[in-house]
């Protein structure tokens, strides 16, 4: 049975966002995070190794891989193909409604403003990623708006930490959060596989 993205976001309390430098990094650093409870992954666009990385990542049992720094149309259908089964963009144009649409890949749009998020919406949009969430005024403007658009739920990412997601996880309208404190680069680079399973099971518990 295939997951919509309400599912996929309900079922992660925290979303990782992964950057992956080293090619060989991959697979334990996705096994790490799986065996601390966290199933759901994105895996950036942000370097040269991030289709790689998906198609490793996603033959890891448990993973539920996505893409992540989708900005441009064409590369909708690659993720697609190497494995991943949402896409996540820091925001939301035309070309990329039309390729996810095409592509069949599920796609959490960055919005910022209430504009933003009736934009997203009217474009059949009700998953969305509040990003920056914590420039954009974090918990305050979730609840805010929360009143008129209560049918939309959120991914809010960007400067969320363990310390402030439960703040987070406790609105309403928030099925899980973005966070990058879960893959620590010097404990990726040191292959410190404990600690990023440490990380992932303080997080999983945060639900």
């Amino acid at each position: 049975m295939t997951m919509t993205l309400l599912d996929i976001m309900r079922s992660a309390s925290v979303i990782p966002v992964i950057a992956i430098d080293d090619p060989d990094h991959a697979v334990p650093l996705a096994e790490a995070l799986v065996a601390g409870g966290i199933r759901v992954l994105e895996v950036t666009l942000r370097t040269e190794h991030g289709l790689g990385a998906i198609r490793a990542m996603a033959q890891v049992p448990g993973a539920i891989v996505g893409v992540g720094t989708l900005t441009q149309g064409d590369e909708f259908a690659a993720a697609r193909d190497a494995g991943a089964v949402f896409g996540v963009s820091p925001g939301l144009t035309p070309a990329l409604i039309e390729a996810s649409r095409k592509s069949g890949l599920p796609l959490l749009p960055g919005v910022m403003t209430p504009s933003e998020v009736m934009a997203a919406r009217e474009a059949g949009f009700r998953q969305l990623k509040l990003f920056p969430a914590v420039p954009a005024g974090g918990v305050g403007m979730l609840n805010a708006i929360g009143g008129p658009l209560p049918d939309v739920t959120f991914c809010p990412t960007g400067g969320i930490s363990i310390d402030t997601a439960p703040q987070f996880l406790a609105c309403k309208n928030v099925a899980c959060v973005g966070g990058s404190w879960l893959t620590p680069k010097d404990a990726i680079k040191a292959g410190n596989w404990a600690h990023i399973t440490e990380l992932a099971r303080a997080a999983a518990a945060l639900r």
